[in-house]
């Protein structure tokens, strides 16, 4: 008899950027993770609130307005500061990524949590491994959710999209970095399911197997070739 998932997993679409939002936890324990709450944060709490799951900490892949909350583009977008005045609960950062979170949101040193990678979070069942990928920012983390005898899923933010990668041209980021950090990526059993921070694509996932066979920026073969793709010189 298969065993039964403990997986609590919910992808939203939010905001006016193709943003994606998770919710991540434990059915047996009635508790969660947020991923990235921004531009809608009462109705990411409400979806958890329906199916009686208790949202009791934020993960953040990175710094950046659209995913974490703050004013760019003419947007004065909510995020981590709108989720603490619902209720108080532990953000947890890269350590690297804990000072731009902190001004970026407007939160403070005691709402973070400061971590490594390889750090895991479990409730439940289901653990969280962080693991660090920078590139797209120095402290930019994916989460890969992991529970026994179950095929993983990866929360990427905007370190890896479907058929894609994120930007390396904006300040904090690091073209080589994000090689390595996709060639690390890369290392994730077949099956495990790439769920990314933006709705750059027809669909909200994919297999890592199939993005290894056609993501461009997974098939280069060495970091020469991937800088080429960025149009970035070696």
């Amino acid at each position: 008899m298969a065993a039964t998932s403990d997986l609590y997993f919910a992808q939203q679409a939010v905001g006016e950027m193709a943003n994606l939002a998770y919710l991540v936890g434990s059915r047996e324990t009635r508790q969660a993770y947020v991923i990235d709450p921004a531009w809608d944060v009462q109705g990411l709490i409400d979806v958890a609130a329906k199916d009686g799951i208790e949202v009791v900490g934020a993960l953040v892949t990175h710094y950046h307005q659209d995913h974490i909350g703050g004013e760019i583009f003419g947007h004065n977008i909510e995020g981590l500061a709108k989720l603490l005045e619902i209720a108080p609960m532990p953000i947890h950062v890269n350590k690297h990524e804990a000072e731009g979170t902190m001004k970026v949101s407007g939160v403070s040193e005691s709402d973070l949590v400061r971590h490594e990678g390889g750090d895991l979070l479990e409730l439940g069942g289901v653990a969280v491994r962080l693991i660090h990928t920078p590139g797209h920012t120095p402290g930019s983390q994916c989460f890969h959710v992991e529970e026994r005898d179950q095929a993983g899923q990866l929360v990427s933010g905007d370190t890896l999209f479907l058929n894609g990668c994120g930007r390396v041209d904006l300040p904090g980021a690091d073209p080589k970095a994000m090689y390595e950090s996709l060639e690390a990526l890369k290392q994730l059993p077949d099956d495990t399911t790439l769920y990314p921070g933006h709705l750059y694509s027809p669909e909200g996932h994919d297999s890592m197997e199939a993005q290894k066979r056609s993501n461009p920026y997974l098939r280069a073969t060495d970091v020469d070739t991937f800088l080429s793709f960025m149009g970035v010189s070696s």
